[in-house]
């Protein structure tokens, strides 16, 4: 059976993201944008890296960087870096600008949109897919469900208070 673990992305800095590396941790995928009406959500994400990854075995945030929505994410790895970085101080790993839908989709997104069914294929930036502690996607929001929100923060806690 495919699990998150499964899975390898090209990092923005270079190099790659083996994401076995967070077995046993919840994991939030986003896939993200920085010329978007929801990019300030990035402000809540780093929120939630900060204060829920901060432990050893806390949640991590994995951002996805992607231009399949309106070209809302043109940049290449080193302006998405940089806008990230000055405009919302973002220190959670971020994979390299890639597909998130559609046949050219990276195959991570390919595997959340078969877990989540049809509707859980993102349609626009800022999709939140929430991996529990043993690689299975628990959940998915869509860009509406901000980082904040007592929906997706009852389902991390849900997740984060489950030990494998």
């Amino acid at each position: 059976m495919t699990t998150l673990y499964d899975f390898h992305l090209p990092a923005l800095e270079g190099g790659d993201i083996d994401l076995s590396q967070w077995r046993g941790r919840p994991v939030l995928i986003v896939n993200t944008a920085s010329e978007c009406g929801f990019t300030p959500q990035y402000e809540g994400l780093q929120h939630l890296w900060r204060t829920m990854g901060a432990l050893p075995d806390g949640l991590v945030i994995l951002g996805v960087p992607s231009n399949d929505f309106g070209e809302q994410e043109p940049g290449d790895s080193a302006q998405i870096k940089q806008f990230c970085q000055r405009r919302y101080d973002v220190s959670f790993p971020l994979a390299a600008r890639s597909h998130v839908r559609g046949p050219h989709a990276i195959p991570l997104f390919k595997w959340l949109a078969q877990e989540g069914g049809f509707f859980s294929r993102p349609r626009w930036n800022f999709y939140k897919y929430l991996i529990d502690r043993d690689g299975k996607l628990h959940r998915w929001f869509t860009p509406l469900t901000r980082p904040d929100s007592s929906r997706l923060l009852s389902e991390i806690q849900r997740i984060s208070t489950h030990q494998s």
